[in-house]
């Protein structure tokens, strides 16, 4: 599936800098491409909806995270196959500027979730996740722990 077919959104991660209060963070991903192919990615082999607990979120960086202009790839994959169900391209800095107000929110948080993921097609929303981990990988594969948002007391 192309990454085109893809638009990437994010909203509540602006409260951070101006020190509102905590609203949990949401990532909007809007679907241009054919329906059914987003459908049959989002689907488990029961034929229902993939849950959260069944999927994971990702960032893998293209470059050095050092390079201010660094870009990477937004993954979610079905946690029990491997297999990406979408994959779009976004900024190192956007990405990080989301995990941290994910990690933020956590703090104040009482309730399932750091954050939400919304996947629509063509605006019309499809599945909602509410998610506590993203992953943050280097160019390498390597695993970023300090940028990425992992839940106390998990171990991976």
């Amino acid at each position: 599936m192309r990454r085109d077919y893809f638009e990437l959104d994010v909203y509540n991660v602006d409260w951070v800098e101006t020190n509102d209060p905590p609203r949990k963070p949401t990532v909007e991903i809007d679907f241009y491409g054919p329906e059914e192919m987003l459908y049959e990615r989002l689907m488990s082999a029961d034929g229902k909806l993939l849950s959260a607990s069944e999927t994971d979120v990702a960032f893998r960086l293209q470059e050095s995270l050092d390079d201010p202009d660094a870009t990477g790839v937004v993954a979610v994959t079905n946690r029990l196959t491997g297999d990406f169900l979408l994959e779009l391209n976004e900024t190192a800095a956007d990405v990080l500027r989301f995990v941290q107000a994910a990690r933020e929110y956590g703090k104040s948080a009482d309730e399932d979730g750091r954050y939400r993921v919304e996947i629509s097609i063509d605006g019309e929303n499809v599945v909602t996740y509410e998610k506590s981990t993203l992953l943050v990988y280097d160019a390498d594969g390597s695993l970023l722990r300090r940028e990425s948002l992992i839940p106390s007391g998990v171990e991976l």
